[in-house]
């Protein structure tokens, strides 16, 4: 399985092989002054509050100001694209971290709402040209979500944050 904690770079690393054949390689640039906005679903909420902690924990660690991240909670997961639209179009967010947990269930519902979402928040990045990092979960039990959620297999949250922050340099280096 391929996660982002196996990326053998992170922001500001150079690629060996770029520099080896003289490529010009485009780092991340810290993003201290960045505005960040976290949607978090309210449903499977013992969950996704860890989740939360870690987007939280990663973004002021970064040396962003409280005072430019917001927290929106909605209802869902389904709920998340909707949410991320409105906040890019509002045009004050220059990052976006979706945040919520779906468990697998004894119906296909499951994979609707999971696809659908990534679809949604993906649409989103790519309208309004902001990263928007999706940290939903898809799990087949609690057990997973939990050990995702700051458990044993790390913070897919903290991941998520990671992730915005990373692509937002990227975005500003590359619009030079």
């Amino acid at each position: 399985m391929h996660t982002r904690k196996h990326h053998q770079t992170r922001a500001g690393a150079a690629r060996p092989n770029a520099e080896r054949h003289g490529v010009a390689q485009l780092q991340a640039a810290e993003v201290p002054d960045a505005r960040v906005a976290v949607i978090a679903s309210t449903f499977n909420a013992a969950i996704v509050e860890r989740l939360v902690d870690g987007a939280l924990g990663v973004l002021t660690g970064h040396g962003i100001d409280p005072a430019n991240i917001l927290l929106l909670q909605v209802p869902g997961a389904w709920e998340l694209p909707q949410a991320a639209q409105r906040i890019a179009a509002a045009g004050n967010w220059q990052a976006i971290v979706a945040l919520g947990c779906v468990i697998r269930g004894e119906t296909s519902h499951y994979e609707v709402i999971v696809n659908e979402s990534a679809r949604g928040l993906m649409q989103v990045a790519l309208d309004r040209g902001i990263p928007v990092a999706n940290g939903v979960l898809a799990c087949h039990d609690e057990e997973q979500a939990l050990a995702r959620a700051g458990g044993g297999e790390g913070n897919k949250g903290a991941e998520a944050a990671e992730a915005a922050l990373e692509m937002l340099g990227i975005l500003r280096a590359a619009a030079v």
